[in-house]
């Protein structure tokens, strides 16, 4: 390769790393979602230090809801790989059992609570302590996200219905599965979280 040939190819513009503006966007929000819980676990580990912190078990059903969430991972991934391998019939299929999981662990969540007032964890009010309010904070605020995950997948759903996601045209699919996962993968850190610290 002579002088000259090297000389254009040093002039030759390289391509900038480019993204999609809506995932951009949307990374942009996991990131925030991310710095939220982690400011609250701090302030958690702040404030417990502080003492007057109430010990109290976990309600049991975590461990169930844990591994509903880890499966719907799974199921939510499966129907990414149909989507991708335009098998539309799976792929709905995969998004309804993963928009039932999600439902079913949110129902979990709600009689979590429950079991949370019967041994008197109150969130705010004369009778409550700052652990078990963090623990509502905490639950509540992942519950919230993973209800928004849900009404996600069902807009994901209907799109599959009107064959607009497919092999060719995956950007809504891919942010909705990365948003699950991220959800699936937050709670599991949160659980972990209050079961070495609670």
């Amino acid at each position: 390769m002579n002088q000259h040939e090297l000389n254009l190819q040093s002039n030759v513009p390289e391509k900038p790393l480019s993204m999609h503006p809506k995932k951009f966007a949307f990374w942009l929000f996991l990131v925030t979602v991310l710095m939220i819980f982690a400011a609250l676990t701090s302030a958690y580990i702040v404030r417990r230090a502080d003492g007057g912190w109430l010990e109290f078990e976990l309600p049991s059903i975590f461990w169930i809801n844990s591994a509903i969430i880890v499966l719907s991972s799974v199921t939510m991934q499966l129907a990414f790989f149909a989507a991708k391998k335009d098998s539309l019939e799976k792929t709905k299929i995969y998004l309804l059992i993963t928009s039932i999981l999600g439902l079913a662990f949110l129902v979990g969540q709600f009689y979590a609570w429950g079991d949370l007032v019967e041994i008197r964890v109150f969130f705010g009010g004369k009778d409550s302590n700052p652990s078990g309010s963090f623990l509502y904070v905490l639950t509540g605020l992942h519950g919230l996200h993973l209800i928004s995950a849900v009404i996600f997948l069902w807009v994901v759903f209907a799109q599959s219905i009107q064959y607009k996601v497919h092999s060719k045209s995956m950007l809504v699919m891919e942010c909705c599965t990365t948003y699950w996962h991220f959800l699936g993968a937050l709670w599991i850190y949160l659980f972990g979280f209050l079961l070495l610290n609670h």
